[in-house]
């Protein structure tokens, strides 16, 4: 997108518009093929979940299909993303200028037709090691039966987004904002493109792009995540 065709930071960014040069990219592989290493994967994996902290009435989030309530049927489109991913991604803000980040996401269900989200980063410095926290936020996947994705973020540095989109395929899901809101005490953000899909070793990859007043639309986060658990 040239500077001319921005869209207005209150805009939603356009959903059909072509993702970037750091998106993550599906590699082909034959069926038996893909089978047999997700099988491997799944024996590092398969026995992890999130720890509950006591006894609930109701069902417990589980991160593994394997375990706990049945996945609601209206969330198939979604399944994939239903883990404990961790890995490292590169990044350029305003905040933190161009770093290294760390990333663990938990995505998980109890039953109900929503997956919980939670994301924490942290930048890494030239030595390579954990610095400092840096993104942290939290919040719901929904998909209506037309297969429209709403993904609802909270930050923990004062903004609220209302991302919307849909699948791609059976295993990348592409997402744009049609509502973005500050606190008084929080950053003032453009409109944004998120893209995540599943990569090489089953990782899953992802993508931001977000509209800069002056740039136009840049990329501002990408990473790459190995399954910890599901």
């Amino acid at each position: 997108m040239s500077n001319d065709e921005t869209p207005k930071p209150d805009e939603p960014v356009a959903a059909n518009e072509p993702a970037q040069s750091r998106a993550p990219k599906k590699v082909g592989a034959s069926g038996n093929e893909a089978v047999e290493k997700a099988a491997e994967r799944a024996r590092v994996t398969a026995d992890r979940n999130v720890t509950p902290f006591g006894e609930l009435p109701i069902a417990r989030d589980t991160a593994n299909l394997r375990e706990g309530p049945d996945l609601h049927p209206g969330l198939l489109a979604l399944l994939p993303l239903v883990g404990v991913w961790e890995g490292e991604g590169e990044a350029d803000t305003k905040t933190h200028g161009e770093h290294r980040f760390g990333q663990q996401i938990i995505v998980t269900h109890d039953g109900e037709n929503y997956l919980s989200w939670s994301s924490r980063s942290w930048t890494i410095g030239e030595d390579g090691a954990a610095d400092i926290p840096a993104y942290r936020e939290s919040g719901f996947w929904r998909i209506s039966n037309d297969d429209e994705i709403e993904f609802l973020i909270v930050h923990a540095s004062g903004v609220i987004e209302a991302y919307y989109g849909k699948p791609l395929n059976q295993s990348s899901w592409r997402v744009s904002t049609d509502a973005t809101m500050s606190t008084p005490t929080g950053p003032e953000l453009g409109g944004a493109i998120r893209l995540y899909g599943l990569v090489e070793n089953g990782d899953l990859g992802w993508v931001e792009e977000r509209v800069h007043p002056e740039k136009g639309r840049v990329p501002t986060l990408s990473a790459r995540l190995h399954r910890l658990a599901g």
